[in-house]
């Protein structure tokens, strides 16, 4: 595909890398049919977030990287989709919810920018098949977390049930969550936390926003400055993803009153799985 392709350089350590010639550099416009599966993702992926409250960033991701040629691209790629989705999320939320919550959340979100930081520098370091099974193995493992037909020892670990809300606690989960985030754009971790703090659903919906939405607006500064958009193609495509995003999300919303938590779970967990494996088989 075009995203994530331009010069090929010489293979290193077995793995091909492909650089623009120049940082930013024009490109050939994307084929239609490519285009059509970005749109497709993204609209999907919005769907999810807007009957789930999460889902987003997840679900596009690891989509995405079932179809792109690196699955770093597919990491930038969802960076401005995620913003915006977000950012059309934390206003459920009112000027003095988003108030408490930054405070009580604060250590959280302090810990995960520096986690999100290492991340993204490490992200372009990562060969793509260990990267696509990364990516796999998150989606299965919150599968595994979520799912309630099979009782597993220690879920309440998976599922970061049993970490309070003391400062240093919620620095050490910010920390490891950031750092997986800012590699992966998986913040599964997040997400589990946040559901064990007994959080209303539109509260619970309008924190993740918060969080997320605070991490994104730092990684897209970040991910130009540390040249991880491979061309000026890759970075039109982000920023045109939006749009479909945000219509997915608006229609998901529309249908969640209709959905019930069974059936928002299963949604999010059959779409996780399917994924999931394509990624470890394909990264394997």
């Amino acid at each position: 595909m075009w995203l994530g392709t331009n010069v090929s350089f010489p293979k290193i350590d077995g793995y091909s890398y492909h650089r623009p010639e120049q940082p930013n550099s024009v490109v050939a416009a994307p084929a239609p049919t490519d285009l059509l599966i970005l749109v497709a993702v993204v609209v999907v992926a919005g769907g999810v977030n807007g009957v789930a409250g999460f889902g987003f960033a997840l679900v596009g991701t690891a989509a995405l990287a079932t179809v792109v040629d690196r699955p770093a691209t597919a990491v930038v790629v969802m960076i401005l989709p995620v913003l915006a989705v977000n950012l059309s999320l934390v206003r459920e939320l009112s000027t003095a919810e988003l108030r408490r919550c930054a405070v009580r959340f604060g250590p959280l979100v302090a810990a995960a920018l520096v986690g999100t930081l290492t991340g993204l520098v490490g992200l372009d370091r990562l060969p793509a098949g260990p990267l696509r099974v990364a990516l796999g193995l998150l989606s299965l493992g919150f599968v595994a977390a979520r799912q309630q037909a099979v009782a597993l020892p220690g879920r309440a670990v998976v599922g970061v049930r049993s970490v309070g809300e003391s400062g240093a606690a919620m620095a050490g989960v910010g920390f490891v969550s950031g750092l997986l985030f800012g590699g992966t754009n998986v913040g599964v971790q997040f997400v589990a936390y946040l559901r064990s703090r007994s959080l209303s659903h539109a509260m619970f919906v309008g924190v993740v926003a918060m969080v997320f939405l605070g991490l994104n607006a730092v990684r897209v500064g970040a991910a130009g400055l540390l040249g991880l958009y491979p061309s000026t193609a890759v970075v039109l495509a982000s920023l045109a993803a939006a749009v479909p995003a945000l219509a997915g999300v608006a229609v998901g919303r529309r249908l969640r009153p209709q959905v019930s938590e069974a059936w928002r779970r299963r949604l999010v967990l059959g779409l996780l799985l399917v994924v999931g494996v394509r990624l470890v088989t394909s990264g394997l």
